[in-house]
């Protein structure tokens, strides 16, 4: 049985519930709750409940839980905050574990925004350059305040909220270009310079509204091939559709490879991978092995006894009815099948599509559900990845709501048809090149776009040195663009969260 509710919202039923907290953060209609047996607990304020829980949880569905102490070792009522607790849940040892990176507390943002709901400016930006004032608008979302305001890829922001110094050489530049664009201010104010050089002063206010993270399509004449092009940039719950229409558009239009521009996506939704996966892969290896994921052996094992807590919500948000299970009235995460057997997915080909080659545009940002797409069609087809080293995040996780928080730590890997998988560096591009934020997407004089023309038509990745139609500035390293990334993306979701968990036979 496949549980269809995407980001079904959990709720605190261990220790904040047991002393009359309600752990409801959103809903505003109350949900009763499951008669559970619950786990041990001391008694203690709320701020104390929410440190036990932190820990408690991450003891039994931590990834790399093997090492962990006990309760009274951790002592998680000693620490100063709940982000210290996890702060220090990461740096624990355990087999195997690389650098974790992945682990977070929310506020319930992340999910809003995979389920293709915004609330911010609508855009993002990026240095053309090292150490420059050239600061330019790096994506703007469709349907966004930013887009009502006709704001495009490539334009240069010559002022921001009044202030003209924007170099990036400078780390107290960077935290104020930071908090005027990612901070919670209702409005950001900025003169823009248009290709040719026109300017305008442009007033975005905040608003919530829909998202697509379809934001741009093309399809191109290559030679005798018709060479699609589409710009994701997140794997939400509401883009399945507009997705498959595309590709099926792709498909109509004749076109036999398709370029995927993952360049800013750092995940979202399994069930949306696994669309996308089977959208791009040839119908001749349907049935056959995707992938299998491998959740923590706690979890394999039964053993994660906490998650009786953590009920299972249908798509109308409200309890499952399931007998037999652990709770024996209604279905909570204990009830989910974890072991690999019951964690093989198959190739399932949607639509007509028929592409012989698929080439991936990624940098340091694409993470999570974009590399499982990548990594579950690389055994299957000719995959070609342009760009840069990819973030590094084969793990994914599901929320685990505590109290008014939503906690997301590493519980599962996964590993393509071949077994292969572990890619914590993140994954290595054929062809190397640098973003081109000077350029619309679509363009395909844009350096990465370039490159995956340039092979389609050529064999090779051969292209012309980037131009820019507004200045020119000295190349930014990888490095420092990393570090940039780090900097201006520190506020983007990078996750891969699993909506397609299945419950244990009766």
């Amino acid at each position: 049985m496949i549980i269809k509710a995407p980001f079904q919202k959990l709720f605190l039923l261990g220790f904040a519930l047991l002393t009359g907290v309600s752990a409801c953060r959103k809903d505003p209609k109350p949900v009763p709750a499951p008669v559970v047996t619950p786990p041990v607990v001391n008694t203690g304020t709320r701020a104390e409940l929410t440190k036990d829980s932190i820990f408690l949880y991450a003891k039994e569905t931590y990834y790399w839980n093997d090492q962990f102490p006990a309760y009274d070792v951790f002592k998680p009522r000693t620490y100063a905050s709940n982000q210290a607790v996890l702060d220090a849940i990461i740096k624990l040892p355990g087999t195997g574990k690389p650098v974790d990176k992945y682990s977070f507390l929310d506020d319930g943002s992340v999910s809003d925004e995979l389920g293709g709901v915004s609330g911010d400016y609508g855009f993002s930006v990026f240095y053309n350059g090292s150490g420059s004032s050239d600061l330019r608008v790096k994506y703007v979302s469709p349907n966004s305040p930013a887009a009502s305001k006709n704001l495009k890829r490539g334009y240069r922001i010559t002022k921001l909220n009044g202030r003209t110094d924007l170099s990036s050489a400078s780390q107290t530049t960077l935290t104020f270009v930071s908090d005027a664009i990612f901070g919670s201010a209702n409005s950001v104010s900025m003169t823009v310079e248009k290709p040719g050089g026109a300017t305008e002063d442009v007033v975005v206010n905040r608003a919530n509204y829909a998202t697509t993270p379809i934001f741009h399509t093309s399809v191109f004449t290559v030679g005798t091939k018709k060479v699609a092009y589409i710009v994701f940039n997140s794997f939400t719950t509401n883009s399945r559709d507009a997705l498959t229409a595309k590709i099926a558009e792709f498909a109509t239009a004749g076109a036999t490879e398709l370029v995927v521009d993952l360049r800013y996506n750092g995940g979202g939704s399994v069930a949306t991978s696994d669309l996308f996966t089977n959208l791009v892969a040839p119908a001749s290896v349907t049935g056959s092995l995707m992938y299998t994921t491998f959740w923590t052996k706690t979890m394999q094992d039964g053993k994660a006894n906490i998650l009786s807590n953590q009920p299972l919500l249908d798509e109308n948000g409200k309890l499952r009815p399931f007998t037999g299970g652990v709770n024996g009235v209604y279905a909570t995460y204990a009830d989910i099948d974890y072991s690999p057997a019951g964690n093989r997915e198959n190739f399932a080909k949607v639509g007509s599509a028929n592409f012989s080659r698929v080439y991936f545009l990624v940098l340091s940002g694409t993470a999570s559900a974009s590399e499982l797409l990548i990594n579950n069609l690389k055994p299957v087809m000719d995959v070609k990845i342009i760009g840069r080293t990819t973030y590094g995040k084969p793990v994914g996780f599901f929320a685990i709501t505590i109290d008014k928080l939503d906690l997301y730590i590493p519980q599962f890997e996964t590993k393509n048809s071949l077994n292969a998988g572990g890619y914590y560096a993140g994954m290595t591009p054929d062809f190397s090149i640098a973003d081109d934020v000077t350029k619309d997407f679509g363009d395909p004089t844009e350096g990465m776009l370039a490159a995956a023309l340039s092979y389609s038509q050529k064999g090779t990745f051969t292209v012309s040195k980037p131009g820019n139609t507004i200045s020119s500035t000295r190349a930014m390293s990888v490095y420092e663009a990393e570090q940039l990334t780090r900097e201006l993306d520190k506020n983007k979701f990078k996750g891969m969260i699993d909506d397609k968990l299945k419950l244990k036979s009766k």
